[in-house]
């Protein structure tokens, strides 16, 4: 059965975005961003919530763009061609190989792990996430850590009151002191 990940950068005091809204602290270094290229290898389909998705736009035609390096045309070729599903109750249409979910997230989740296909079910967005845990679907939290502490913003953490045992699978420290956790969820 396909493992649902949820895989994002994260702040020292558990924020993805700051108060002001900015996540600019985000910004990979060569090593980290290598990482993420070699994470995206192993997604088969990505979930997304309104706000990630139009982040993630600019990756749909970042290949026309004549100033990018080597690392950043390779995620682009592996980003495009990717499935995506978006949730979004304000959207009407999505761009490149995305669809609108039809369905909530819990019987989208439950669909594309009964489909044949590989790679992971992979959930980008705190609030798409939070909805995920909730519902007790997800299978990995994986965490980019950077050092910076925020104050306040949104939790890449729900803040729910519900108990979730995990089991560090993996760890990772990078030049740059940004640690990488990966922990699956104990069933």
């Amino acid at each position: 059965m396909r493992s649902v990940t949820y895989s994002m950068s994260v702040s020292l005091d558990g924020y993805i975005v700051g108060p002001d809204g900015g996540f600019d602290w985000t910004t990979p270094d060569e090593d980290v961003f290598r990482f993420w290229i070699d994470e995206i290898r192993e997604v088969g389909v990505h979930l997304l919530g309104r706000r990630l998705y139009e982040t993630m736009l600019y990756w749909e035609t970042a290949d026309q763009d004549p100033s990018l390096d080597d690392s950043m045309r390779e995620w682009t070729a592996l980003w495009k061609p990717l499935p995506k599903v978006v949730f979004s109750t304000t959207l009407s249409a999505v761009q490149g190989n995305a669809r609108l979910a039809s369905s909530g997230l819990a019987e989208e989740i439950e669909r594309l792990r009964a489909e044949p296909g590989e790679g992971d079910i992979a959930i980008g967005g705190a609030t798409l996430a939070a909805e995920a845990a909730a519902a007790g679907l997800i299978d990995e939290y994986r965490a980019m850590v950077y050092p910076v502490l925020l104050g306040g913003g949104i939790p890449f953490f729900p803040r729910r009151e519900r108990r979730v045992d995990l089991e560090l699978v993996e760890t990772r420290t990078f030049s740059s002191k940004v640690v990488y956790l990966r922990h699956r969820v104990t069933r």
